[in-house]
């Protein structure tokens, strides 16, 4: 695999810094049940990497010292941690806001058979990965047959009362373009999403569009196609000044499986460390003494694929 981080290091992506801190985004670990060409954790079935019960817990520490509203678990597939449950019911009793990103196929894995029921059952928020509504697209990015297992996921969260106009159960797509360029507009693409899987009686609350970025697998495929330099040139281009304000590492700190601090899921892939005085490699257990307002936030050239165009954030565009 081409690493691209020497290609992103030298940058003139303006400085940013935090605001309060209100979200831990953690990254339960690199195993999925999916091996996705879009993905920039470069997850899949044979990764060994998972977070332990004592990092777990060290997590419910800090959102309760820090007082934060949201716990955002991502990975690989989160749900694939063998505490992924602890967790979530130990969040959702202190009155933390939890987001699972959810593959959607991972309700279909042997053994995960209630895991729709444990869901809706802890109020957690879904934001799962749906990249297309066709099924030629979904396949050819993430995997044959993964679109009619996505379908079968939607249908099983649906009957639990996800996505629900009015409903407490909150169900959202997530939309990755499936090649070199920006997503199109959200809200024009979700109206195409309502009407399609309308169609098939599924339904959602919002979509967010999501840009691919030039890192792990998908950087290393631009780099094999020639297409690294043409895609960089888009993002920078495209840059909106505008979308500073709402970028997500401003109120987010995201959390490897080890427990070590990065601004954001993308900065963690590169190994670019939450910049933290005093230390060079900073763990969560800083953020138990330490307060991150107004700290500078570490950036490279692919931070542009924030701010282009509508923007990019971990709940979708940042403009409309």
């Amino acid at each position: 695999m081409h690493a691209t981080l020497h290609l992103l290091k030298e940058t003139d992506f303006p400085l940013v810094h935090r605001d309060r801190l209100t979200t831990l985004q953690i990254n339960l670990g690199y195993r999925c049940n999916q091996s996705c060409l879009h993905c920039h954790v470069n997850a899949g079935p044979k990764r060994p990497e998972q977070m332990d019960r004592e990092t777990v817990e060290l997590v419910l520490q800090v959102l309760q010292r820090r007082k934060l509203t949201t716990l955002d678990l991502t990975g690989g597939a989160p749900e694939l941690n063998p505490h992924f449950r602890y967790l979530v019911e130990a969040a959702t009793g202190m009155g933390v806001k939890v987001i699972d990103r959810c593959n959607l196929t991972i309700l279909q894995e042997p053994g995960q058979e209630d895991l729709a029921d444990f869901l809706a059952g802890q109020g957690v928020e879904i934001a799962a990965s749906l990249p297309c509504y066709l099924p030629e697209n979904v396949d050819a990015q993430r995997g044959r047959g993964v679109y009619h297992n996505s379908l079968a996921g939607l249908r099983q969260l649906n009957d639990k009362g996800y996505g629900d106009a009015g409903g407490s159960l909150v169900l959202n797509l997530v939309y990755n373009p499936t090649g070199a360029s920006l997503p199109p507009s959200q809200s024009l693409l979700e109206q195409d999403y309502r009407k399609r899987l309308g169609e098939m009686d599924i339904v959602f609350n919002q979509l967010f569009t999501i840009t691919n970025m030039p890192i792990k697998r998908f950087g290393s495929t631009l780099i094999s196609k020639g297409l690294f330099r043409e895609y960089m040139q888009t993002l920078r281009g495209a840059h909106q000044e505008g979308n500073l304000d709402g970028i997500m590492c401003r109120s987010l700190v995201s959390v490897d499986w080890q427990g070590y601090l990065y601004d954001c899921d993308f900065n963690q892939m590169l190994d670019m460390p939450l910049p933290l005085a005093g230390s060079k490699r900073p763990h969560l257990k800083a953020l138990l003494n330490n307060d991150l307002d107004g700290h500078a936030i570490a950036i490279a050239d692919h931070c542009y694929g924030c701010t282009a165009g509508q923007g990019s954030s971990c709940g979708g565009a940042l403009e409309a």
